[in-house]
Formats: structure tokens, sequence, C-alpha cells
């Protein structure tokens, strides 16, 4: 049972015994009014020793009633001051040094995603960048979202409006790469949009939006990006009718959790060793176990897909694979080190 549950219980054993009491001494005194029942209920309970203000040495039913009073009564209220204690170090005091550690992780953060909403999208979303090894900072209105979060792993969280920018302060959104808003709402979300463009102008946005009306005023906000369940609902129905066996092969792609196979992006940065090498040089396949699906130019609005090996990479380049999580991230690791080697 929790120790709020019990707490509550204990504190109405409490209130019964008080009541119980207070009854007694008023039916059982002589000419004891009701402020004196209660007076000498509370002095009895908490045993401070005052006089008894209700006299019992001339009434034996009065004392035997008092002895069940002290009896059962000390026994309540000794069980309620250690719950209310448990209560408080187990809560207040719990949850306080738990934030703290939290804020200080959150602090020591770089380049991480901000999540705001942490309902059913915005759980898909923390899962699969958890998954890809992402570091994510999440944020919520709703605690019990927030603390279900726990089953997925230690994700750093914050509880509070997504709009605020003390929030978002709190979040690292000067740190950050990007956010995430998945909140229920579009107008919501549009409001996050706004409100992390207007503080952040270079951090990318994407944007849930399930009203097509409000993608165009997401975007002009400055949202990098908007995704649409309906649209998404709607491409996946008609995949599972045209190309049942590729939705199939990506369906169990993402749902592999001993390969975690994903279909990742390795910017390649200006003065990577990369740059001037061919792929067949770079060696994804031999090095890094990664297959070359696409390579983007840098100011080019297209992929070049399925590139030869003899394809050169160019600086600012991004290279499209597929491969094993851990795989991916030593590979975009190896890119970053080859720089901080040049410099």
């Amino acid at each position: 049972m929790e120790t709020r549950t019990r707490l509550r219980n204990a504190l109405f054993a409490l209130l019964i015994v008080v009541v119980v009491a207070a009854c007694g001494y008023r039916l059982l005194g002589h000419g004891v009014s009701w402020l004196d029942a209660i007076y000498m209920t509370v002095v009895s309970l908490t045993s401070v020793g005052y006089a008894e203000i209700v006299p019992t040495a001339n009434n034996p039913a009065l004392r035997i009633f008092n002895i069940f009073v002290l009896v059962f009564g000390l026994g309540i209220m000794l069980y309620v001051f250690s719950i209310a204690t448990a209560f408080i170090v187990e809560g207040d005091l719990k949850r306080l040094f738990w934030k703290n550690q939290m804020l200080k992780r959150i602090k020591g953060l770089r380049n991480h995603t901000i999540v705001c909403g942490a309902g059913t999208t915005g759980r898909r979303v923390v899962e699969e960048l958890h998954k890809t090894r992402r570091d994510i900072v999440v944020i919520d209105l709703d605690p019990a979202r927030l603390e279900r979060l726990s089953s997925i792993g230690e994700i750093p969280v914050i509880e509070g409006d997504a709009s605020d920018e003390e929030i978002l302060d709190l979040a690292g959104l000067d740190f950050a790469s990007g956010v995430i808003t998945a909140l229920p709402n579009d107008k919501d979300n549009l409001v996050v949009v706004i409100t992390v463009r207007l503080k952040h102008p270079n951090v990318r946005i994407v944007a849930r939006c399930v009203d097509a009306k409000m993608a165009d005023k997401m975007l002009r906000a400055g949202a990098s990006s908007t995704v649409s369940p309906n649209s998404i609902g709607g491409m996946r129905l008609a995949s599972e009718m045209v190309r049942p066996h590729v939705v199939t092969f990506l369906d169990m792609m993402l749902r592999d959790t001993d390969a975690t196979l994903r279909i990742e992006e390795i910017p390649i940065p200006f003065h990577s060793a990369w740059v001037g090498r061919s792929l067949g040089q770079i060696e994804l396949r031999e090095q890094h176990n990664l297959s070359c699906l696409a390579i983007r130019e840098p100011g080019e609005e297209i992929f070049r897909y399925n590139p030869h090996d003899s394809e050169v990479v160019r600086g600012n380049a991004v290279v499209v694979v597929m491969g094993n999580v851990n795989d991916i991230h030593n590979a975009r690791g190896a890119a970053t080190a080859e720089v901080v080697r040049r410099a």
C-alpha cells in the first residue's frame, strides 16, 4: 500500500477515535460541555500531561473508558506520526532530491532533443529516440505520464508547461539540437513552436499537426517540419494493400529489440577525413557493417539513391545508411573524431 493511502487511512482512524472519545466524555461525564470533551480528548491523545478537565476520580465507567482512549488513541497517534514522517521523507524530500539530480543531469546535456508531451504520440517518440541512443528531455504537465516513462529507461523529465520559457530553459533549450512538440492540441503545439523559435532561431522544430490547415501556420511560425498522424495513417493503409511485404519488413526492423536495425543519416563534417574519399575507400560495409542507401550533397534538394562505391564524398554532405544502431553510432563518432584529430 502506498504511503499516501496509509496516511489517509491513519488520519481517518484518528478522526474516528477523536469523535468517539469526545462523545464518550460528553455522555459519561457529568455536565461536561462539548468543548471540554474535545479538549479532554486532545489532551489525552497528545499526552501533554495537563490536569484532567473531565474528572474521572469518582466515575469508574469514565476511568475505564479513558483507559481505552489512551491505549488505542496513543497507538493510532504514534502510527499517524510514523506514516507522516515516512510521507515527508519518501515523498517531498525524495522528490526534491530526485528533481535536483534530474536538473543537474539535464545541465550536462548537449545536442539533445526536447520532447514536449508524453502522451501516446510523445511516448512513441521517446521510445524511438531512446532506442537510437539519443539524449532526450521530456516535458509534460501530467506527472503520471512522466512517471510511466521510467519503464522505457532513465529519461530526464520536467513537469511543467512546454510553452513556458522558464521550463524550456530548464530543459536546456540553448544547448538542444532539436525540439519535438507532440501535444494533443494543435494550438498548443503552435504556441510551443512560436515560443521555441523566438528563443532559439536555429534549433530544428518538428511539430505534430492533426488539422492540415494548421500545418502551414506552424511552418510560417517557425516549425522546420510538421507531421500529420492522419496523413501517415492513410499512407500506411495504402501501403498495407499494395506493398504488404515492405511494410512487414519495416515493422520487423522497428520492433526487433535484439538487432535494433535502423535507417539513419551520418552528417559528414567539412573537415572530416572522409571528405574527398570515395565510398569504396571509406569502406562503410567492411569497417562499420553499414549499407549506404543514398547521399545528399550540400546545397542540393535531392538524394542520389544507391550510390556507387566510386562516389566521392564532399564536405557537409549527408550519407543515409542502414544498419545496427550501435554501428551507426560508432560510424558517426568516427567521422567527428577525425575533425578533432585534424584540428
